[in-house]
C-alpha cells in the first residue's frame, strides 16, 4: 500500500451524493465509513451535507476516545446551520480499530497526538479541502490544538471543549489507576472508575444524567474486546506521555462543562486565557459530557459561534470576562470537616493499619495529618493500596485512595471511585457531615 489506496471502500454506497459530499438522510448513519489509506494507516470518515449549506466552510469533528459516528447523529442537524459536517476516526481513535500498520506491522501506540494531528493535515490536502471549522471534544480537542498550532492556515475556526494545557499529577494518576484495573481485569471496576473519572458523580442532580445512558456507558467500558482494552491503553498512554498542549492563534471557542470534574473549569478557562483571539462559554448544569446532557444547549452554542453571531446570554450558557475567568476556583467541591475526624487507612495486602486524623475531605479526596510519623514511608510507598475506613449511621465502610502528595504536615490523596455503590454511599456521607456542621453552627 502506498500513500493513498482509495478514497471510498467498495462497500460504501451513498444514497446521493455532491461532489465530496453525501447528502443527509435518515439512514446516512446507517452507511460504513468511507476509508482513506496513508501509508498503511486507515482513516474512516463520513463527510455529509444539506443543500442549503453544503458550499460553507466544512465543519471536521475530532471526538474523544469513546465517542463512533452514531454519538453524533443528534447533533449534525443543527450544525448543517454552519456548514458540511466531517466525522472523522484517525487509527485507533474512535471506532477505527486500526492498531497495527497494514504495510510496516508498527504499533499504532507509536503515534503521537502530534502525529494524528499531522495525519489529518495530511488527509485534508489530499481530499483537496483547504478550508475547515474544527470540532475537538476532549481527548480530540488536544488533537485539534496540535493540528492549529502545525497547520493554521487550514483552519477557519476552533472549537475546543474539554481541554487543558498541563497535565495535573492527580488527573494522570487517574489514567494509570484505570490502566491498573484493566490490566488486572477487574473490568467491573474499571468500567465503573471509568465513568465515575468522567462523570461528575456529585453533580448528578443537577446535570441528570440518566441511569440508562450511565449504565450502557458502563456496558460499553467492562465489556471491552482485547482490541478495545488495547486501544485504550495506548490513548491512554499517549494522553499520559503529553507535557504541553500548544494554544491556537485562530479565532477559538473554548468550552467545558460547569460542572467538569474531568478537565476542571479553570484549566479549561486557563487554555482559554493562554489564546490571542478567544471566546469562553461554560454548559450550565453539565460536566465533561455536555453533547450528552445539555445537548440542546451545547449545539446551540456551537453552532452561534460557528455562524459568527454572538454567543452572549443565550439560554443554558454562562458567560464569563476575562476577570472572571482568572478567578475560577481550582477545586469544584467544597472542603467539609468531618466530625469524629479519626480513622483509620488499611492497607489491601496486609494487616498494617495507619491512624489518621482527617483534616477536611470533599467526594474527590482528602487532606489527613499521620497520627505517627513513623507510617510516613509506608504510606508514601503503597500510593494505590490504602483504603480509608468511615462510619456513620449506615453503619462502617471503605474507600479506596491514590496518594499523591506526602510530607510531614500531612497527606493528600484521591478518592479511587470504582464502585457505583460505594460512590452514593460517600456521597450521602459527606451529606449528613454538612447536615450536621450546619446544626452545629445553629446550636
Amino acid at each position: 500500500m502506498n500513500s493513498i489506496i482509495q478514497m471510498d471502500n467498495e462497500s460504501h454506497q451513498s444514497f446521493t451524493s455532491f461532489g465530496f459530499f453525501d447528502l443527509y438522510h435518515k439512514h446516512s448513519f446507517k452507511q460504513p465509513p468511507r476509508t482513506t489509506w496513508i501509508d498503511g494507516w486507515k482513516i474512516e470518515y463520513m463527510a455529509i451535507a444539506d443543500p442549503k449549506t453544503i458550499h460553507n466552510t466544512p465543519i471536521v469533528i475530532v471526538g474523544g476516545a469513546f465517542q463512533n459516528f452514531n454519538s453524533y447523529k443528534y447533533c449534525v442537524e443543527q450544525f448543517f446551520e454552519s456548514g458540511p459536517v466531517i466525522l472523522i476516526d484517525l487509527p485507533s481513535m474512535g471506532a477505527n480499530q486500526q492498531i497495527t500498520n497494514v504495510d510496516t506491522g508498527r504499533s499504532a501506540g507509536t503515534l503521537e497526538l502530534p502525529d494524528l494531528s499531522c495525519m489529518l493535515g495530511e488527509w485534508l490536502d489530499i481530499v483537496g479541502i483547504s478550508k475547515v471549522d474544527v470540532v475537538g471534544i476532549s481527548l480530540g480537542s488536544v488533537i485539534a490544538s496540535f493540528f492549529a498550532h502545525q497547520r493554521s492556515e487550514l483552519v477557519e475556526k476552533m472549537i475546543l471543549m474539554g481541554v487543558m494545557q498541563e497535565t495535573r499529577k492527580s488527573w494522570r494518576m487517574l489514567l494509570e489507576e484505570s490502566l491498573m484495573l484493566m490490566k488486572e481485569q477487574r473490568m467491573d471496576e474499571f468500567g465503573q472508575a471509568v465513568i465515575l473519572y468522567l462523570v461528575n458523580h456529585a453533580k448528578l442532580d443537577k446535570t441528570r444524567m440518566s441511569p440508562t445512558a450511565k449504565r450502557l456507558f458502563f456496558r460499553q467500558m467492562a465489556e471491552f474486546s482485547n482490541t478495545e482494552q488495547e486501544r485504550y491503553e495506548i490513548n491512554c498512554n499517549r494522553l499520559l506521555r503529553l507535557n504541553h498542549v500548544p494554544v491556537p492563534q485562530t479565532d477559538t471557542l473554548v468550552a467545558c462543562g460547569q460542572y467538569d470534574s474531568f478537565t476542571l473549569p479553570h484549566e479549561n478557562a486557563h487554555f482559554a486565557l493562554q489564546c490571542p483571539d478567544m471566546q469562553f462559554a461554560m454548559i450550565a448544569n453539565a460536566d465533561h459530557v455536555p453533547q450528552l446532557q445539555r445537548r440542546k444547549e451545547t449545539m446551540t452554542l456551537f453552532t452561534t459561534y460557528l455562524k459568527g453571531e454572538s454567543i452572549q446570554g443565550l439560554d443554558g450558557i454562562i458567560n464569563l470576562t476575562r476577570e472572571e475567568m482568572q478567578k475560577l476556583e481550582r477545586r469544584g467541591e467544597a472542603r467539609i470537616k468531618v466530625l469524629q475526624s479519626q480513622r483509620q487507612l488499611t492497607h489491601r495486602h496486609s494487616e498494617h493499619v495507619v491512624n489518621v486524623e482527617i483534616v477536611d475531605l470533599n467526594y474527590f479526596g482528602l487532606w489527613m495529618k499521620l497520627n505517627n510519623q513513623d507510617d510516613l514511608t509506608f504510606v508514601s510507598d503503597h500510593p494505590r493500596d490504602l483504603a480509608l475506613n468511615l462510619s456513620d449511621d449506615e453503619g462502617e465502610f471503605a474507600i479506596e485512595c491514590l496518594i499523591f502528595e506526602t510530607s510531614e504536615q500531612g497527606v493528600r490523596a484521591l478518592f479511587k471511585h470504582g464502585s457505583f455503590e460505594n460512590a452514593d454511599r460517600l456521597l450521602r456521607f459527606v451529606a449528613r457531615q454538612n447536615q450536621e456542621e450546619h446544626v452545629d453552627e445553629i446550636v
